[in-house]
């Protein structure tokens, strides 16, 4: 069986044993539930959970034989999340993988028991999820995605790689503190750089539309895409919006130039999966989240597409594409 076909295969449902593992698994299964934001048949999300599927296997955990994973796709829907998160803590799981802020604060909500390993979380003190990175102190660690420092960054690279622009877009989410504080970050830099930054809420894509629709009908502008769980699922949306628009666009993750988009700076996120599922591995064997420390990503990557540059006309500087760790042609 393929393995994307596999992983979608899991969908929403529980992954059920065949016959044949039960005959040879003399002790019981241990159950992992998986929280993800992204909806089923996101490209992205798949390779995700490949990645953390595979490690599992490596560690010597098989899906269907000494361990069973319960999968629930959210959608970026914040209801059905919520709902999948306590669907996940009835089925009395052994550790549980929960996908960003959106993903772990309502499970953190329904058990302070259930082992929890978190990645792309952007600031678990702040947001309460932990006590500290070193030690988290309840019943949840993981991974986390970036200090807030990094999004001036964003600025900094579409700058060198459209000199021309003098605003920029900034796509964020205002209700959650992750939203605030990039944009915080993005908007201290921003005077230094020549550059006038406007804020736009991505909790409607029709907004969205509009908002950036009018602002590139005047020149000179950019788009920057902030993390979000909303960002994630109407990638597709965003990017093309930013080429129909002619806007040079940076991006959190390389997903979104591999899809199209201009330019990423980030964390690797399927080294994220990859890593939690070596702390899943820890729990099922007897440690306890609170003496994992939380991790910061291991390392960033520049991600840049030579097509959609030369579609908008741009001559990538050769000191940026030697600093690139993917260039796409």
């Amino acid at each position: 069986m393929r393995r994307r076909s596999f992983i979608v295969g899991l969908g929403s449902a529980t992954v059920a044993l065949p016959i044949s593992a039960q005959a040879q698994q003399p002790e019981r299964a241990r159950r992992i539930g998986v929280l993800m934001t992204l909806a089923a048949d996101d490209k992205r999300g798949q390779t995700f959970v490949s990645a953390f599927v595979e490690r599992l296997q490596q560690l010597g955990w098989t899906n269907g034989g000494n361990a069973q994973i319960d999968m629930r796709w959210g959608g970026g829907n914040a209801d059905r999340i919520r709902q999948y998160a306590e669907e996940l803590v009835a089925l009395a799981p052994d550790a549980i993988l929960a996908v960003g802020a959106v993903g772990l604060a309502p499970l953190l909500q329904v058990t302070r028991s259930v082992p929890i390993v978190f990645v792309i979380v952007p600031d678990p003190v702040g947001a309460g999820f932990v006590e500290s990175l070193a030690h988290p102190g309840g019943n949840a660690t993981g991974f986390l995605m970036f200090e807030y420092a990094l999004s001036a960054k964003w600025l900094e690279l579409l700058k060198a790689i459209a000199p021309a622009i003098r605003r920029v877009a900034v796509i964020r989410d205002p209700t959650n503190t992750f939203g605030t504080g990039q944009w915080g970050a993005i908007q201290a830099v921003a005077p230094s750089l020549g550059v006038e930054v406007t804020p736009v809420s991505d909790r409607d894509p029709i907004e969205i539309e509009r908002v950036i629709s009018a602002f590139a009908s005047k020149p000179d502008g950019g788009l920057i895409v902030t993390t979000s769980a909303l960002a994630a699922v109407h990638r597709e949306f965003i990017i093309a919006l930013a080429s129909r628009h002619k806007l040079p666009a940076a991006y959190y993750e390389r997903g979104f130039v591999a899809g199209g988009g201009l330019i990423s700076y980030g964390p690797d996120f399927a080294d994220q999966y990859r890593q939690a599922a070596s702390y899943i591995d820890r729990v099922l064997k007897g440690e306890a989240p609170a003496d994992l420390p939380v991790q910061a990503p291991r390392k960033y990557t520049v991600a840049i597409n030579l097509r959609t540059a030369k579609a908008l006309g741009l001559t990538v500087p050769p000191t940026l594409l030697a600093r690139a760790d993917e260039v796409i042609e």
